[in-house]
């Protein structure tokens, strides 16, 4: 403890911010043979320490925080956080700043004993704000008291959109959630900010500040931790929210700590002002007179904790730490993370069991002040310091270097996201103090180097991390460059079709298309124009690049776009007709009327002749002159983009001629039972023109595409439409698309074995279709057959659905009656020398049926003579008598039909 000499003086400066009051501080220790300065933050600490350093140089100045030391042999200047002041050192100069945190909640216990204890040998000097006088002069009577007015004036400016906000802005919230989700609203906005948080290790604050003081970025978001003397060259402060959690409940900020944060705008002689942004209400009349003119409510009550603690026993540690304050006006520090580990260490038999030493109590006490950076005081925390207690009491009382080794390896990783890192940076923070116990670890030199050079790793990560998610440096810089409206923006086009504003790139050329690469909406307004200046001519020569090149240069994609060096230049959308599609030019501002004629002018050319060789035919449908029935059945065909289905020109076709056929033929439409169909039109080539043509007329690109080439069926998605997959060439059988000549082979197939009657689904069926059975069995459906009565042996089996006969055309003409002769021909079969005829009605007879059944057909089989039915040249061989007469066959037809009928007639007929 540092006790006052006899002609000790102790002085306290108070005053706002920026009122130079830690700048007097140093100069006055600086003036005396030794001192020592306490400082709120590490970051101050190292911050200070730097300048004592310079002016007094390494080897007389020391640096005391709870995780870093660096103390010379012959060091006389000590700067510290207030936590780890030595105060056992006496020197003639010490120092507190911001000595009104003895009213917080938190810390306040640490700042108020040394504003009772801590005392220079020749001077002692308190810094802080003005709302600490009543109680600092209650409380150190014999204070001097010091009043320092604010160098600079400071404004309520009232809200302003975050998008508003002027240069080299702070922007301030409570909670790291919300502080990211500002910066990255920032960073689409003005191109990037800096961020500052407690949670932050020293070096990453050091590095984000530094962002914002060397001008790359002009916005800051941060938590309060920037109203604790960091000094910045900030203008304005903006509050994002003016309430905060403060470890036990949310609550509205005082008037004072607002002040505090606000008062970090304008330095030195610079004014500053603040405000409110996002959802933050506008502050109250009276809380803005109050920050504008320094008139604060005082503090009411300083917190306090006994420091003459008794370690006869645990209890006896944990009674004194309750001891009452002295004084009416100080409250005594209940819920210290320190004392709520003791507590719970106190607890666990294997710490109680080794607490039987007065010496051991004090150990045990000075684990407890490990800090939990994480401020959770989780489990894994209390379990880390009975690990540390235990070790530290057995066996060489040290801490194993091997264990200390392997916990540190734990977190040096610079993997992961932000919160991660700063996680493990928390961890580090820990063990970076443990090993600043000197007494505690052997070798404990080399441990802090390893413990800080993890931290720093880490920090520097972490700082790459937030960077690089919340700092775009080329739009920061153009964004300062674009809000400067007397500076002239000098704009660009680099070879690679890069667009540079100011040396900065802030969009690329695609094929004739400016991509603007800006972040903010209101610079890329500015940005286009200034670009604008020099595409033009850019333009121009690329146009006529795209008018002299070769056709391979252009290329025509899946969804009917026209590509230039891999950029749209144009595209197909709906024409007159569907076989006749328009084609636009891609829109842009910067391409002239001429230039843009020019290149319509080119694409148009470039696509009849891609049509001429993808689909030549096409062309002749379109050009063909054509007359009666043959020009209906083209322009169907035509209308299906090279096919159409057969019952769709069933009529034309009948009243087709030899001439018209032949007509048909020369212009490639083949006319099946099922389709019509030109086989030119099913090459790959021409499929994906005619999906094109399709997709530009109806607006729509189905995902799936053209079936792969060289495939004649393929199974398609339920949203592909079966239209496209018509206009392809391709007909829907059984929920799988297939090519209209497979489908015409197949049909053939299938009339060939249904003649028979029913029919089973046979090898030959599959490998022409090329599928399983089930699916074959769908794709029946669609062939015009429906399941029939299975086999004896259970064989699924199919059977051709009879189509309704069409009414006779001479309907006032009776058939024929039988003749009654023909069932006794039939019953007398033994006899006559002609009964071996009489066989033939059931086996002709389900032939004759089909026959009977099947449509007209349009191509050259149905145009076939009829063959005429030939006499026996030699009549049978009569049966012998010793041979028994063979049983008549049970006829498999009904005897009563029509067709059963007329081949009795013809039977009869023939025999006579």
């Amino acid at each position: 403890m540092a006790f006052a000499g006899p002609s000790s003086q102790v002085t306290a400066v108070l005053g706002p911010t920026n009122t130079g009051k830690t700048h007097l501080a140093i100069e006055r220790m600086l003036g005396h043979e030794s001192g020592m300065i306490g400082f709120p933050l590490r970051l101050l600490a190292r911050e200070n320490y730097d300048r004592v350093v310079a002016a007094k140089g390494a080897r007389a100045v020391a640096l005391i925080t709870g995780e870093e030391k660096i103390v010379p042999a012959e060091a006389r200047y000590f700067v510290c956080t207030v936590e780890s002041m030595p105060l056992d050192r006496e020197v003639a100069f010490l120092a507190v700043d911001e000595i009104q945190l003895a009213g917080d909640p938190e810390r306040g216990h640490v700042f108020t004993d040394r504003l009772m204890h801590a005392r220079g040998a020749e001077e002692t000097m308190f810094l802080g704000a003005d709302t600490i006088r009543p109680l600092l002069q209650r409380l150190v009577p014999e204070a001097r008291v010091e009043t320092r007015p604010r160098l600079s004036k400071l404004t309520y400016a009232g809200p302003c959109k975050i998008t508003r906000l002027p240069r080299r802005s702070a922007i301030v919230a409570f909670s790291a959630a919300d502080v990211y989700a500002l910066a990255e609203i920032v960073r689409r906005q003005r191109g990037g900010a800096a961020v500052v948080m407690g949670a932050l290790s020293p070096r990453t604050r050091n590095a984000q500040v530094k962002l914002f003081q060397e001008g790359e970025v002009d916005y800051l978001i941060a938590t309060d931790a920037i109203g604790m003397g960091l000094n910045m060259d900030v203008d304005h402060v903006a509050f994002a929210e003016d309430a905060k959690f403060d470890g036990r409940m949310p609550r509205k900020l005082t008037p004072a700590e607002l002040a505090q944060i606000a008062g970090r705008a304008g330095r030195h002689m610079n004014d500053g002002s603040f405000g409110v942004t996002m959802d933050c209400r506008p502050l109250d009349d009276e809380i803005v007179s109050a920050i504008e003119e320094h008139r604060f409510e005082p503090v009411r009550q300083l917190h306090w904790r006994n420091a003459d603690l008794s370690f006869a026993t645990v209890r006896d540690l944990l009674r004194t730490l309750d001891e009452r304050p002295p004084h009416d006006f100080l409250i005594r520090k209940r819920d210290a993370d320190d004392q709520r580990a003791l507590e719970t260490l106190s607890r666990m038999p294997e710490v109680t069991d080794r607490t039987t030493a007065s010496s051991r109590i004090r150990l045990l006490w000075d684990v407890c002040q490990i800090p939990d950076f994480q401020k959770t005081m989780s489990e894994s925390h209390a379990r880390l310091l009975v690990q540390v207690f235990t070790h530290l009491t057995e066996g060489s009382e040290r801490l194993p270097s091997a264990w200390v080794d392997e916990q540190m390896d734990r977190f040096d990783r610079t993997d992961g996201d932000i919160d991660t890192l700063a996680g493990r940076i928390a961890h580090v923070r820990t063990w970076t103090y443990i090993t600043n116990r000197g007494e505690w670890i052997d070798d404990p030199f080399d441990r802090q180097q390893r413990a800080r050079a993890i931290e720093d790793r880490l920090s520097d990560a972490l700082h790459d991390r937030l960077t690089q998610r919340f700092v775009d440096r080329r739009a920061a810089t153009l964004s300062r460059r674009l809000q400067d409206d007397d500076v002239e923006l000098i704009a660009a086009v680099a070879a690679d079709g890069a667009v540079l504003v100011e040396g900065h790139r802030v969009g690329h050329l695609e094929g004739l298309d400016f991509i603007a690469e800006v972040t903010d909406a209101a610079d890329a307004k500015a940005v286009l124009t200034t670009a604008r200046r020099v595409l033009p001519p850019e333009i121009a020569r690329r146009v006529a690049r795209i008018d002299e090149a070769d056709d391979a240069a252009i290329t025509l994609d899946g969804r009917g776009r026209f590509l230039w060096e891999g950029s749209v230049i144009a595209y197909l959308v709906a024409g007159d007709a569907i076989w006749r599609p328009e084609i636009r030019v891609t829109r842009n501002e910067m391409i002239g009327p001429a230039q843009r004629d020019r290149l319509l002018a080119r694409v148009q050319a470039w696509f009849e002749r891609h049509q001429e060789a993808a689909a030549p035919r096409l062309l002749q449908l379109q050009r063909a002159d054509l007359e009666g029935p043959a020009r209906g059945i083209a322009f169907q065909v035509l209308e299906g983009l090279g096919g159409a289905p057969a019952s769709a020109v069933e009529t034309l076709v009948k009243d087709l001629d030899d001439d018209g056929r032949k007509t048909l033929a020369r212009v490639g439409i083949r006319l099946g039972t099922e389709s019509l169909y030109v086989p030119e039109l099913l090459k790959p080539r021409a499929v994906r023109l005619r999906g094109l043509l399709w997709s530009a007329a109806r607006g729509n690109h189905p995902v799936e595409g053209p079936p792969p080439e060289g495939r004649v069926q393929a199974a398609r998605a339920e949203a592909t439409p079966a239209d496209y997959d018509a206009a392809l060439g391709y007909a829907r059988l059984g929920g799988r698309a297939v090519r209209v000549d497979m489908v015409e082979r197949l049909a053939a197939l299938v009339r060939r074995v249904g003649r028979e009657g029913p029919f089973a689904i046979s090898a030959e069926m599959l490998s022409l279709a090329g599928v399983d059975a089930e699916t074959f069995a769908a794709m029946l459906g669609d062939l015009g057959c429906q399941p029939a009565p299975p086999a004896e042996d259970g064989t699924v089996r199919f059977e051709r659905r009879r189509r309704p006969r069409p009414p006779r055309r001479d309907r006032h003409r009776k058939p024929n009656p039988p003749k009654a002769r023909a069932p006794a021909v039939v019953a007398d079969a033994t006899a006559a020398p002609a009964t071996p005829m009489v066989a033939a009605p059931p086996a002709e007879t389900p032939v004759a049926a089909p026959q009977a059944d099947r449509a007209p057909r349009p191509d050259t089989e149905s145009r076939q003579p009829r063959r005429r039915r030939r006499k026996p040249k030699e009549p049978p061989k009569p049966v012998a008598a010793s041979q028994p007469p063979r049983p008549p066959r049970a006829p498999s037809y009904d005897p009563n039909s029509p067709f059963a009928v007329l081949a009795k007639l013809r039977l009869g007929t023939s025999g006579r």
